[in-house]
């Protein structure tokens, strides 16, 4: 059984279809990647998992159980940080626990085993504006993860750093899932991000979005940079590249 399961997902807003007959799942553990053109209903995608926007019609189901019976199933990780300027690290870290209900206390206690992982130990009092872009994007992954939810929603977590520190993320992150095997679903515009961190990938068509491909990338775990010039990353690569282009014409 699938750990996600979305079939025939439509939204419209205002008579305009968004998301139509929209069919894909996750399985427990995997890190499945969607690649799309901009605007194609990826991020509605998510508000509808979150529960931020009610579907037209379809149905989501998590363990085989309707998202609508048993709401709050996903972490979700936005493009920006949406770190607290006003609060220190560790502060932002509790505060998704806090929003929750847990005591600071607790709170704290469920952050701090996991701040040496995250390559925080040592900055829990500081505030945002003294991290990297990388130690932010960190900070927001930890806040997320460290809620214990069934499944991570990641919406461009990567998209606002530079090249070398995105790099980095992307390598790091493969490291730290191939420890933690969370079920992730990652929204990406960029390819060789998709084929570097996912099981899976799927491609968007444009606006309404529908899957028109579902890729399985097989590359052998833990990837490194030697896995860039594998011969098989490139096919997979360019294949990806070949659809969205043809998806655009």
């Amino acid at each position: 059984m699938s750990k996600l399961e979305i079939r025939n997902l439509n939204r419209s807003f205002d008579g305009v279809p968004v998301l139509k007959d929209l069919t894909l799942d996750v399985a427990e553990g995997e890190f499945v990647s969607i690649l799309g053109p901009s605007g194609s209903g990826k991020s509605t995608t998510f508000s509808v998992l979150t529960g931020a926007l009610p579907p037209t019609s379809g149905e989501v189901r998590v363990d085989g159980v309707p998202l609508a019976e048993r709401p709050g199933r996903f972490a979700y990780m936005p493009q920006k940080d949406a770190l607290l300027p006003w609060r220190r690290v560790l502060d932002n870290l509790t505060l998704g626990l806090e929003v929750a209900g847990v005591r600071r206390k607790e709170a704290r206690r469920k952050v701090e085993p996991l701040l040496d992982v995250f390559g925080l130990t040592g900055y829990e009092r500081s505030y945002p504006a003294q991290l990297s872009g990388g130690m932010r994007q960190r900070a927001a992954l930890l806040r997320t993860v460290v809620q214990d939810r069934e499944v991570l929603l990641l919406d461009e977590p990567f998209g606002a750093l530079d090249a070398l520190t995105r790099a980095r993320m992307q390598q790091w992150i493969e490291r730290v899932w191939e420890e933690y095997r969370w079920t992730v679903l990652l929204i990406t515009h960029d390819v060789r991000e998709a084929v570097f961190l996912s099981d899976r990938v799927y491609v968007f068509s444009p606006r309404p979005a529908t899957v028109v491909k579902c890729v399985e990338v097989g590359l052998p775990r833990p990837r490194t940079l030697a896995s860039y010039t594998d011969p098989a990353f490139t096919r997979i690569e360019a294949e990806l590249l070949e659809t969205l282009l043809e998806e655009e014409r």
